[in-house]
């Protein structure tokens, strides 16, 4: 996530003075923003060298760490506020970490492309897989191992016992809370176990 409009409006989600895990961190953008300007603490986990290296660069804890491995390091409630931002897509465990994310934190957020935005859609009536600024790739050569939209979300979120507290899309920065299915390219959910 390098959009900085779409971090600020993430990171507003997240209260002040928050003990945060941030799962796959990248470079450890967000979690810097979060120490600096809402006052959190917290780690960041991430799997590659170099966004370890950009994390310890900036001052962010850091543990290296592969996901699909889980969070058994951490005891229930460790952390206030657990993030996921554009990180299920990539796990092979995706609905394991979701319930690791409710179980460690008080609260989750989790972001993701939304694969039924508008754009998407037409590609996929044009018979081809849409190439966008949030899904980059060429089918082939994906990082994501799997593709979800807004509502797909709310259906895990109630499998999963977990209470959706806000719900919104971004497009371009913005907050889509008017039909975010279709109308917005990243998919932002705040939740807590039920």
């Amino acid at each position: 996530m390098s959009d900085h409009a779409t971090m600020h409006a993430i990171a507003r989600l997240v209260p002040e003075g928050s003990r945060v895990l941030d799962l796959g961190c990248g470079d450890g953008a967000l979690l810097d923003h979060l120490i600096r300007q809402r006052g959190c603490s917290g780690y960041g986990i991430e799997i590659d060298d170099a966004n370890v290296l950009a994390c310890v660069r900036r001052g962010v804890n850091v543990i290296q760490l592969n996901l699909d491995e889980g969070l058994a390091m951490f005891a229930d409630n460790s952390f206030d506020v657990v993030l996921q931002i554009d990180t299920l897509p990539h796990l092979r465990n995706a609905e394991v970490m979701l319930r690791e994310t409710a179980r460690v934190g008080r609260s989750g957020i989790v972001a993701f492309p939304n694969f039924a935005h508008w754009p998407n859609r037409l590609s996929v009536l044009r018979g081809r897989m849409p190439v966008t600024r949030r899904l980059p790739y060429q089918w082939y050569d994906t990082p994501n191992i799997r593709v979800g939209t807004y509502k797909d979300f709310e259906v895990l979120a109630g499998k999963n016992q977990l209470r959706i507290l806000d719900a919104f899309g971004l497009e371009d920065g913005r907050e889509v809370r008017w039909l975010p299915n279709a109308l917005a390219g990243t998919a932002v959910f705040r939740f807590e176990r039920d």
